[in-house]
């Protein structure tokens, strides 16, 4: 197609022309003016009960794939991480839970989102959420019940909402609270993870086994970013809230609960202390969302965030959002720039 090509996302249509990257955002379903349900939620979750709820309903929309159209991994395969196809410095999330050390590259989880896995005999959702950057791994107990958790294709804010597949209930990503349904007002413990580069992983888990792409790829090119240039925009496509002030919002920041300090300004410094928090940076991580193929994609670098127990440093829960994103989650929150 000379210079335009059409890359075929599983979340976005992508027209690429010349340098120009364009983003066709799908249908947008959302509440009607009359506070009806849409057909497309109604439809997809049946049994959702929709009267519970602990944020406002008009505040979701339709991302454009609908439910289980991006497919969490429900029987994850792992492989010797000099086995992985990946380059050193490609990023993966990195989880180490009760002596058993696994890495999830988000060339797999972009594709797919969340990944239902079983590591040191804790149930976890490893999640990544490309249109806000965000990342998280969740303990799948909620009392005596396990969930598995699949992709809505609804979103809020930006940010992905899972859906569990025992209740049907929908769950912020970013937080990890029940939004709607039975389970509303409910939240997951997040479990502390890193998002790293490969080498780092290996470097500290020599033995750690590295997640890779599920055979029956279908349309995904595993290894090729379906969102090409998206963390270069000068503002989000979908999202259509307040925007932070101080800082370009596809801006990354460091965010731990509701401060988070630019990803610019750590770099900056390369350490950085607040109370018994310490945060690191170091080079060596690609981005997930700059290069057609993430192999080739512009170093961000890695983060590490630990805290003090006691006399020694044990890490903490993080996260490393674009800055639109930890605002829409805490507009009251903390965001050093300088």
């Amino acid at each position: 197609m000379n210079n335009m090509m059409l890359i075929r996302s599983f979340s976005l249509i992508v027209f690429v022309v010349g340098v120009t990257t364009l983003l066709i955002v799908g249908s947008g379903d959302r509440l009607g003016e009359d506070g009806s349900i849409p057909y497309t939620w109604s439809t997809d979750f049946p049994n959702t009960d929709f009267s519970q709820h602990t944020v406002p309903l008009k505040e979701f929309r339709g991302g454009g794939p609908r439910r289980d159209i991006i497919p969490a991994i429900d029987a994850p395969v792992f492989a010797a991480s000099d086995r992985a196809d990946l380059t050193p410095l490609e990023p993966v999330i990195g989880l180490t839970l009760n002596g058993q050390a696994r890495a999830y590259p988000l060339s797999v989880l972009i594709w797919h989102e969340i990944v239902n896995d079983v590591v040191g005999g804790v149930p976890v959702a490893v999640t990544f959420c490309p249109l806000t950057n965000s990342f998280a791994v969740y303990d799948r107990r909620v009392g005596d019940q396990v969930l598995d958790f699949g992709v809505s294709g609804v979103l809020r804010f930006s940010d992905l909402i899972l859906y569990d597949r025992q209740t049907e209930s929908w769950w912020q990503h970013h937080t990890g609270e029940g939004v709607v349904g039975p389970m509303a007002g409910t939240s997951l413990k997040a479990i502390p993870a890193r998002m790293e580069s490969l080498a780092a992983f290996t470097a500290r888990a020599p033995d750690g086994r590295v997640l890779i792409a599920p055979q029956d790829k279908g349309e995904r090119v595993y290894g090729e970013n379906p969102y090409p240039g998206y963390d270069s925009m000068t503002k989000p496509p979908i999202y259509e809230g307040e925007l932070p002030t101080g800082i370009t919002p596809l801006a990354r920041v460091v965010a731990v609960g509701g401060e988070a300090w630019a990803l610019d300004l750590l770099q900056a410094k390369g350490r950085l202390q607040a109370g018994d928090m310490e945060l690191t940076w170091t080079p060596g991580q690609l981005s997930a969302l700059d290069a057609d193929v993430m192999a080739q994609s512009r170093d961000v670098g890695n983060v590490t965030a630990r805290h003090r127990v006691g006399s020694t440093w044990e890490d903490a829960i993080y996260d490393v959002p674009f800055a639109f994103a930890f605002h829409a989650f805490h507009p009251q929150g903390a965001l050093h720039v300088q």
